[in-house]
């Protein structure tokens, strides 16, 4: 048969190579089709993997940091101020260790315990007559003791070494007034760097001043900073450390002594300011100055006279300052 020239064998044959290439467009299309929808459902699967706080990787990320872990980096870096790696040279920690000070009796400027060492039978007595002695004990929970000592091994208990003796109030009192008609004492306030405290310990020594009354809270004790910055003077004056500074202040004022208070507003001027008797100066922080009840427990607040635009010295220098005027007339120059 033939059909417009053609067999019907080569129509039929035709016919099926149309059919079977139709097909295949179609088969392909399908999977063109279903490869993009694997793709894209892969795509947003990974996207969502991304997205997602809760992975498999993130959990196995040792470098993938949560806020519960970022909080406790936080948290372990909030040390008391006049702590850095440094003053880690004044401490010493573990049960042993710590003993074998505490038997010495070696100057101690404070420790920190667990409850669990305070009562313990080894500690008990001895932490009880160190407290005696003056030497602030606090009782901490074990997270504050590796904060200090910087995640040191250390058993639930720490110290920090003196570099200096001290004495009681009464024999400062006692001390100052053997040596000296009129003498002068100078108190700190809420002064927590180490190094003010050695400029205004080394300061006071040059100028004649008796003696120096440290807080045992809110202070610097006085360190190996402390002692390099004074630069020998704490072998020549008297250290005195207090628990409460404003029972102290009233104490001196019973013996004879006037208390002064340095203040930047203070109510009269130190170059006009003279007095015969006794003499406290108190100097508080830079940042802060003197604490409402300490200016309440001060006889006279006094300030120094600036003339720039700066509004406040450092307190070491402030502390320099007051000394050298209020010393004028007490001491005769020498030579």
């Amino acid at each position: 048969m033939k059909i417009k020239g053609k067999s019907f064998n080569n129509f039929k044959r035709n016919t099926n190579s149309k059919n079977n290439n139709d097909s295949s467009r179609k088969f392909q299309k399908s999977q063109k089709k279903s490869s993009m929808s694997y793709s894209s459902n892969k795509f947003s699967e990974s996207e969502r993997n991304k997205n997602s706080k809760y992975t498999r990787s993130n959990k196995n990320n040792p470098n993938q940091t949560g806020k519960k872990f970022d909080q406790n980096i936080k948290n372990f870096d909030k040390r008391p101020k006049f702590f850095n790696e440094k003053n880690c040279e004044d401490l010493i920690w573990g049960k042993h260790s710590v003993l074998s000070v505490l038997e010495r009796e070696r100057p101690i400027n404070r420790i920190w315990c667990t409850s669990e060492i305070r009562s313990s039978e080894k500690f008990f007595q001895i932490l009880k007559d160190v407290k005696s002695k003056g030497v602030l004990i606090e009782e901490v929970p074990w997270s504050r003791i590796s904060q200090i000592t910087f995640g040191a091994v250390h058993q639930g208990i720490a110290l920090q070494i003196s570099y200096s003796e001290t004495v009681s109030l009464k024999e400062l009192i006692t001390i100052s007034k053997e040596k000296e008609l009129m003498p002068i004492i100078l108190c700190l306030d809420g002064i927590t760097d180490p190094h003010n405290v050695g400029a205004i310990i080394r300061s006071a020594e040059a100028f004649g001043c008796k003696g120096i009354i440290i807080p045992q809270r809110r202070s610097a004790g006085i360190t190996g900073t402390v002692a390099k910055v004074a630069a020998g003077a704490l072998e020549h004056i008297s250290v005195c450390r207090v628990v409460n500074l404003n029972r102290s202040l009233q104490m001196m004022k019973e013996e004879g002594f006037t208390v002064i208070g340095l203040m930047e507003s203070g109510q009269m001027n130190i170059s006009r300011f003279s007095i015969d008797s006794p003499i406290v100066i108190v100097v508080g922080s830079e940042n802060k100055g003197l604490s409402l009840l300490t200016q309440k427990n001060c006889d006279y607040l006094v300030k120094i006279p600036l003339k720039g635009k700066t509004s406040s010295l450092n307190a070491s220098v402030a502390a320099a300052i007051s000394l050298h005027q209020l010393t004028k007339g007490f001491y005769k120059e020498t030579s």
